[in-house]
């Protein structure tokens, strides 16, 4: 008898889902935007934003070219033969997507603090 096996690239269950993903769903380049957000003081090279932000590396080429033409994301640094890559918080579009990514975040658990009794 075969067995299945479930290839868990992808597929996050809501506890690990951000409100962000919830709300904007759960695409890869949702997924992506979400990690650089979240991470923003770092930067990383093309294989821990795949790894991290649970995409396929393929699948993150795909949409890389576009991040980067659309100046989403840019080049920091060199490391040996590894570029180096972060969110462009100087562009005012990814201002503008990172304000509203942290009022997603903040109105998706503000439910959470009123449940929450004080502690006196």
């Amino acid at each position: 008898m075969a067995t299945k096996i479930k290839i868990a690239m992808g597929r996050m269950n809501n506890r690990e889902k951000t409100a962000y993903i919830q709300v904007m769903g759960n695409s890869p380049i949702n997924r992506v935007l979400d990690f650089l957000v979240v991470y923003d003081q770092f930067d990383y090279s093309l294989t821990d934003i795949a790894k991290n932000a649970k995409v396929g590396y393929a699948t993150l080429m795909r949409t890389w070219d576009a991040l980067e033409k659309n100046k989403i994301v840019l080049l920091s640094r060199l490391v040996g033969k590894a570029k180096m890559y972060k969110l462009n918080k100087a562009n005012p579009a990814v201002q503008h997507f990172v304000k509203m990514y942290w009022e997603i975040t903040n109105e998706a658990t503000e439910h959470l603090e009123q449940k929450i009794p004080a502690l006196a």
